[in-house]
């Protein structure tokens, strides 16, 4: 009786531990990349083209009625927001984004920061839905 139960307790004790490593059930928009693609320069501004990605990292597709999108900030401030289609289960979606600047600036001195907002739907891990970029 007692070896069953200290059975029985190791493998609860496992199968809690192991909990929080599995994918979780559910849609999970993530922002899983974000970088400069392209750099123009026209007179004194430089225009950077950022490609970022949002894939469905979670075990459910979104419903059709999902909205979501990218907020883009820079020092708390929004800038803009990207719409994001529903996305099946793995699947992913491209956004684009436009950021000028003086071509003096110093390299290291823009941060953004992208965020994934859900106005209607779920997303069972928040926590993977920001991403940051230093121009």
């Amino acid at each position: 009786m007692i070896r069953a139960s200290f059975v029985l307790f190791a493998a609860l004790g496992l199968s809690a531990a192991a909990a929080p490593a599995a994918t979780c059930s559910g849609p999970n928009p993530a922002i899983v990349s974000v970088a400069v693609s392209n750099v123009t320069t026209n007179g004194s501004l430089n225009t950077y083209n950022i490609a970022g990605t949002v894939r469905n990292l979670g075990s459910q597709g979104q419903p059709s009625n999902t909205l979501q999108f990218v907020d883009i900030y820079q020092y708390g401030n929004k800038l803009d927001s990207k719409g994001i289609p529903p996305l099946a289960a793995g699947q992913s979606y491209r956004f684009n984004y436009q950021w000028q600047r003086n071509v003096e600036a110093r390299r290291g001195s823009t941060p953004l920061e992208f965020r994934v907002r859900m106005a209607q739907g779920s997303d069972c891990n928040p926590a993977n839905g920001v991403a940051h970029l230093t121009l």
